[in-house]
C-alpha cells in the first residue's frame, strides 16, 4: 500500500507531466480504468498500476499494480476529477507502423490490415493535443488507418493526447511524417478539386496542417494533387479534427 506522497512511483508520475522527461525516460503515464482498459486488450501491461485502495479497479488483469491512498492519487492526477487507476507505460508500447512491410505489402498487392492499414493522416505542426488525440481516435474508428506526424506536433504520449483517443493510441500505428507512404492529398481551402469527387483508394494518405498556419506551400508542392471539403455560407476552414474525420469517413465510405 502506498501511503506517503514521496514514494517512488508517484514522483515518477509528477516528472512525467514534462514532455522532455517523457521523451528522456520513454515512458509516459495512462489515467483512468478506460484507457488502461484499452492498453490491456491491445495486450500491453504497464510498467506499473496504482489503484485506489478504495475503489481499485482491474487488479486481476494487471500484472504490476500497488494499491495506493485515494487522496494521493489524487494530488498526482491532472483530471477534475480522481481516476481510479494510474498507469505509468513505455513509450515503445505505443504502435509503430512498419513502413517497409506495408511498402513491401503494396507492391505486391496485399490489402490492408489492422496491422498494414491501407490509409493514412499526416499532420504537419498540429500542435493542439486534442486535435491530434480525436484524429487517432478518427483513425481506429473509420480505418484501420495510420497517422504521420511532423516536428511540432503533439506529443502522442501527453496525457491530453491519450484521453482524447479514448484508448485508439494503442491500436492505431504511427510513423514520422517524412515517411508515411503512399499518395499524399492536401487538405486546402479552395483547392479546385471536392474531396467527395475524386477516386479514393488504397494508399492514399490526407495531409493536414494546422488551421491558423494550414500547409506551407513546400508542403502542398510535396502532394500528389490537393482537394478541399466545400463549405456552405462565410465558413472559411474546419477545424482539422474535423476535416480529418471527414476525409476517412469520404474513403471509407468509397470502399463499401
Amino acid at each position: 500500500m502506498i501511503t506517503s506522497a514521496q514514494n517512488q512511483h508517484l514522483k515518477l508520475i509528477r516528472r512525467l507531466e514534462s514532455r522532455a522527461q517523457r521523451a528522456r525516460l520513454g515512458l509516459f503515464v495512462v489515467e483512468g480504468e478506460d484507457v488502461v482498459e484499452a492498453a490491456l486488450e491491445a495486450g500491453v501491461q504497464p510498467v506499473v498500476a496504482l489503484v485506489d485502495d478504495e475503489r481499485p479497479v482491474l487488479e486481476r488483469r494487471l500484472k504490476n499494480v500497488e494499491q495506493c491512498l485515494g487522496k494521493l492519487l489524487g494530488e498526482v492526477s491532472l483530471l477534475a476529477h480522481p481516476p481510479r487507476v494510474i498507469a505509468i507505460y513505455r513509450e515503445a508500447d505505443l504502435p509503430e507502423l512498419d513502413v517497409q512491410a506495408l511498402k513491401a505489402a503494396r507492391a505486391a498487392g496485399t490489402p490492408g490490415s489492422m496491422a498494414l492499414p491501407s490509409v493514412g493522416l499526416a499532420l504537419w505542426h498540429v500542435g493542439d493535443p486534442g486535435n491530434v488525440g480525436t484524429l487517432v481516435r478518427a483513425c481506429d474508428a473509420l480505418g484501420p488507418a495510420f497517422i504521420a506526424l511532423s516536428e511540432g506536433c503533439a506529443d502522442p504520449s501527453g496525457p491530453k493526447v491519450l484521453r482524447s483517443s479514448t484508448g485508439s493510441a494503442f491500436r492505431v500505428p504511427r510513423c514520422s511524417f517524412e515517411d508515411a507512404p503512399g499518395r499524399r492529398i492536401g487538405l486546402v481551402p479552395r483547392a479546385g478539386k471536392v474531396l467527395s469527387d475524386l477516386k479514393l483508394a488504397p494508399g492514399d494518405i490526407f495531409v493536414l496542417g494546422a488551421e491558423r498556419a494550414g500547409l506551407p506551400d513546400n508542403v502542398r508542392r510535396s502532394c500528389d494533387l490537393l482537394a478541399e471539403i466545400p463549405l456552405a455560407g462565410a465558413a472559411e476552414s474546419l477545424n482539422v479534427a474535423m476535416a480529418g474525420t471527414i476525409a476517412l469517413y469520404e474513403w471509407s465510405r468509397q470502399r463499401l
